[in-house]
């Protein structure tokens, strides 16, 4: 894998649209996840790009979160998502290393928790674990056995429960 991880930039945007299309498909804005970051900003510290060759060839970003617990505790989760690179280079480690690397940064800033939405065979070989039934709620929805979590923080998920709340959505 001979991809350069680093930093997205503005004007990556047009080429990170297009390649999610190719990725996911135009009609990828109608999924919870997606619709779920509408109106919030991503991480910008925690948006990578691959470039290989000096073309975009991988995206990665993680979104703010807070899961609100019923007795209106909270915590600060980072929601991930979408990952996704080139049709024609998966399967190289363009993706794991993308998320190796946004994984340490979040780590390295002081995130706790990540939380996404996916393939429990592909993500549970970066350290990823089944969030246990009905114990994150999504706005929307979302087959709960694709909802997973990460501890960036050993034990920082314990008995987490809750609904998953854009950031800047939660009132103070």
């Amino acid at each position: 894998m001979d991809a350069i991880i680093e930093q997205q930039e503005p004007q990556d945007l047009d080429a990170i649209e297009d390649l999610l299309d190719r990725a996911f498909g135009t009609d990828r804005h109608t999924k919870t996840a997606y619709r779920f970051r509408d109106k919030t900003p991503p991480v910008d510290d925690l948006s990578l790009v691959a470039r290989q060759d000096g073309r975009l060839v991988g995206t990665l970003r993680f979104w703010p979160a807070v899961i609100v617990a019923d007795d209106g505790q909270r915590m600060e989760v980072l929601l991930l998502g979408p990952i996704a690179v080139e049709p024609d280079l998966k399967g190289v480690g363009i993706g794991r290393t993308l998320m190796r690397a946004g994984l340490d940064k979040a780590r390295e800033i002081g995130h706790r928790i990540v939380i996404l939405v996916g393939d429990f065979d592909y993500y549970s070989r970066l350290g990823f674990e089944r969030v246990p039934e009905g114990a994150i709620r999504f706005p929307g929805w979302v087959d709960e056995s694709r909802i997973l979590y990460m501890d960036l923080v050993p034990g920082a998920f314990g008995n987490l429960n809750g609904h998953l709340v854009p950031l800047d959505q939660v009132e103070a």
